[in-house]
């Protein structure tokens, strides 16, 4: 860009500008974790410390890094892979993958008024079930990982990659659930003695308890007590961290970035999406469209590609490259009308386009060929 141009505000360049968190969200099986690493990589390709940041169990973003394994901690991705691949990168490009036991250890750490507390809380049956329970827990450790990345980290922008759109939803309403949580009456009700706490659950439940008692050997009753008399101690710091994230997710400088394809499914949950972000007063940042096909027959007829091919191919050639054409061009087709009805439906004039590639992003070089598409 020129001295005295004006940046096109519709770009994915032009919108992301000045943003410290962006949030990429949208159905499974659309790219949405390359697409991460890529929006990662370009930003980092033009001067930024960047962090990229998984929440996938699939580990896949590993992979697209051209990394065996990522860390629990952020992983600066070493300068020397990038000139291996041609790849120059005037920033920093910084890599993880959340383990949620190991990120909710750190918080009782990091919270604990002393070590007694804290080996009390980590060795509590109960605090070891929840911090390893597969539902709820990588939304809950991506609020705590992205509120420390971002309070004691130096990033210029933090990438966060999500589960598909359904369960990115409890992420996005995990900081308020949390929170009702810790303020709300329940918790009170297990704070209290044993004794006291049996009778405000009353006799039925009470009852219940006691009987698993004698089955299991488990006092759960007093298990549950004993786990969050244990946590009073981090509970108002822990509060304090999930309100700053949960203001973070509605600041100016978070946006979210929708990714999708152009299948009919995809493009709907891309819609479904963006009203609920717009209901939870979330910023939206752009609108990526994955897998776009764009090779068809061009507005012409299959015949006339025929013969505008023969002289060079061959009568019988052109006309088999033509009807190969004829069924992508129902692909493109396809792509410009849902594209089309999407661009409508969420108000996006431009979405970023980026096209069907003819194999898997694999490595580094990969990656910078989709964040050229992104950054155009």
């Amino acid at each position: 860009m020129t001295a005295g141009e004006h940046e096109d505000p519709a770009t994915l360049r032009a919108r992301v500008k000045g943003k410290r968190v962006l949030v990429c969200v949208g159905a499974g099986g659309v790219g949405k974790t390359t697409t991460s690493a890529a929006l990662a990589l370009g930003l980092a390709v033009r001067g930024k410390k960047v962090a990229v940041v998984t929440i996938d169990p699939a580990k896949r973003l590993a992979a697209a890094l051209g990394l065996e394994e990522l860390s629990g901690e952020p992983l600066r991705i070493d300068q020397a892979a990038f000139a291996a691949q041609d790849v120059e990168l005037k920033g920093e490009l910084w890599a993880m993958m959340l383990d949620a036991k190991r990120t909710f250890d750190e918080i009782i750490a990091r919270l604990a008024p002393d070590e007694r507390a804290r080996a009390e809380i980590l060795s509590n049956r109960v605090y070891r079930e929840l911090s390893t329970a597969v539902s709820g827990s990588h939304e809950l450790s991506a609020i705590a990982k992205l509120y420390e990345l971002y309070e004691e980290h130096d990033f210029d922008v933090i990438v966060l990659d999500t589960p598909p759109s359904r369960n990115a939803l409890d992420f996005l309403d995990a900081p308020n659930r949390l929170l009702g949580f810790l303020e709300g009456r329940a918790l009170q009700v297990f704070l209290a003695p044993t004794g006291l706490t049996a009778r405000l659950f009353g006799r039925g439940t009470a009852l219940v308890f006691s009987i698993f008692a004698r089955v299991t050997g488990v006092d759960m009753l007093s298990e549950l007590s004993s786990f969050f008399r244990s946590l009073s101690g981090v509970l108002d710091g822990f509060g304090e961290r999930t309100r700053g994230v949960a203001a973070l997710l509605r600041a100016p400088e978070t946006a979210f970035v929708i990714v999708t394809s152009p299948e009919v499914e995809p493009a709907r949950e891309a819609a479904f999406m963006a009203e609920r972000l717009a209901a939870a007063g979330m910023p939206r940042g752009k609108l990526i469209v994955n897998r776009v096909h764009r090779d068809g027959l061009g507005g012409h007829s299959p015949g006339q590609v025929t013969q505008l091919l023969a002289p060079s191919l061959g009568e019988q050639l052109a006309a088999r490259v033509a009807s190969n054409l004829a069924d992508f061009d129902v692909l493109v087709r396809r792509d410009q009308e849902t594209i089309a009805r999407l661009s409508e439906e969420l108000g996006e004039r431009e979405p970023t386009l980026v096209p069907q590639l003819d194999k898997d992003v694999q490595d580094l070089q990969g990656l910078g060929r989709i964040a050229e598409y992104l950054f155009a």
